[in-house]
């Protein structure tokens, strides 16, 4: 299984950072907003699951596997037919006036990490402009 590993300052409070990661269903408006350009919560699953519409045209169905305030870590679960495995963790610490966000991703078949790697990097510097620059 591949696994994948970025991370990223963001100038913003942990708090504020994690406000906006917390809110699962908010991707498009609050996390990484031109990345991500429509989310929905399916209130109808039986666990929590956000639909993802990303600027490429990719919508994804996501499964929220935990969301912990107290360590400010939120995981989730693709539920696509063409993606085997996933497992996604962000979580968000501290560092010096700012935010350490850490993404990683176990993935299968491996070769989805190509696919995946740059995304999310991009993501991530999509998250830093828009958190930093608030």
């Amino acid at each position: 299984m591949a696994t994948i590993h970025e991370e990223i300052f963001i100038a913003a409070t942990p708090d504020a950072v994690w406000d906006a990661v917390h809110d699962f269903g908010a991707l498009h408006t609050r996390l990484v907003p031109g990345f991500v350009v429509a989310t929905t919560v399916d209130d109808d699953a039986a666990w929590p699951v956000r639909v993802a519409t990303f600027a490429n045209g990719t919508v994804l169905r996501e499964r929220i596997v935990s969301c912990d305030d107290t360590r400010r870590r939120l995981m989730w679960a693709i539920d696509d037919a063409t993606v085997e495995h996933h497992n996604g963790v962000v979580g968000v610490t501290a560092n010096g006036n700012g935010s350490r966000v850490v993404w990683t991703a176990d993935v299968l078949p491996d070769s989805l990490a190509d696919a995946f790697q740059p995304l999310m990097a991009a993501g991530l510097a999509t998250m830093s402009k828009h958190l930093g620059a608030a």
